[in-house]
């Protein structure tokens, strides 16, 4: 096996909410879809931030105090993900090596990277865990 490539190794087409979705929404969908990671884009498909568990769940938390467990679901409901959403974070593109990109991984301690082109179009997201996996088929053949 040789994956060269974060092309190679990526995640096409991820699962993505645009700016106007809701906190319920990306809950809903982190919750079913058991990711951590949501980008966020326009209308035209590029990347304008991003949404982690941790934001989300600080955000979340921050409504249960607040409004108490019995309005939680009308407050997500209010608030967007564009107010919450990550926007200074890296990204890659899909020609990027991965000997590079794993350093990045290690150095910088993220949980994921959007791959985009180079008009900011979201192409696919690589993650922590892709490296995982590919450690693991690694270490498979060797036996």
């Amino acid at each position: 096996m040789t994956i060269n490539t974060v092309a190679e190794l990526m995640t096409p087409d991820p699962l993505s909410v645009k700016r106007d979705a809701t906190l319920k929404d990306a809950h809903d969908l982190m919750r079913e879809k058991n990711i951590r990671h949501i980008p966020v884009i326009d209308s035209n498909g590029e990347l304008i931030g991003m949404l982690t568990q941790k934001v989300m769940i600080a955000a979340v938390m921050s409504l249960l105090a607040k409004y108490g467990a019995t309005a939680l679901e009308r407050k997500e409901k209010q608030q967007l993900v564009a107010e919450l959403m990550l926007t200074d974070f890296a990204t890659v593109t899909p020609e990027q090596s991965l000997q590079q990109v794993a350093s990045f991984f290690v150095q910088n301690r993220h949980g994921c990277l959007p791959v985009v082109n180079a008009n900011n179009k979201l192409l696919g997201i690589l993650t922590s865990s892709d490296f995982v996996r590919l450690a693991a088929e690694l270490l498979e053949q060797r036996t």
